[in-house]
């Protein structure tokens, strides 16, 4: 009989082990493959896009813009401080910041922010869809989960 238990236990903890295993295999390929991760974060900016029948196109890094108004004059550059105005959503639209007549220095912003803004003039307005990647990753924040994707409506007032 302690032969018999021993062999159960023994039984059960290779079956625990190994989908153990099989479970941190999954997550592992979920999180580390950043090519995996941007396609899957591709396919839901794009399901994102048809479903709110947006006009965007794709600039660097997965990235997406779209222009509802156009503005004039030149584009911010990389280490530019834009005053705006933005909101930023979940894609099941929760708001996790939002500001008014804000100063953004934007080196101090996740690089697909920084390369969305890029693409503004004085007086612009539209969104930036911003894959995981390209925004906190695999990190996350206080109120953004890890590798989400992000929606930015932004406002350019001026910049310098």
């Amino acid at each position: 009989m302690f032969i018999r238990q021993t062999m159960k236990f023994s039984g059960n903890y290779l079956y625990l082990s190994g989908l153990l295993a099989l479970v941190m295999a999954f997550t592992a390929c979920d999180t580390d493959d950043p090519e995996a991760r941007a396609a899957k974060d591709r396919k839901k900016i794009l399901d994102y896009i048809e479903e709110h029948n947006l006009d965007a196109y794709e600039v660097e890094g997965g990235v997406f813009i779209v222009i509802e108004v156009e503005g004039s004059g030149s584009h911010p550059h990389e280490g530019s401080t834009v005053r705006m105005n933005y909101q930023g959503y979940l894609l099941d639209d929760t708001l996790f910041d939002s500001a008014n007549n804000a100063n953004i220095y934007l080196p101090n912003t996740v690089r697909g922010f920084r390369i969305g803004v890029m693409e503004f003039r004085r007086g612009g307005k539209g969104m930036i869809l911003i894959p995981s990647g390209m925004g906190y990753g695999e990190t996350g924040t206080a109120s953004i989960p890890r590798n989400a994707v992000l929606i930015f409506h932004v406002e350019i007032i001026d910049f310098y």
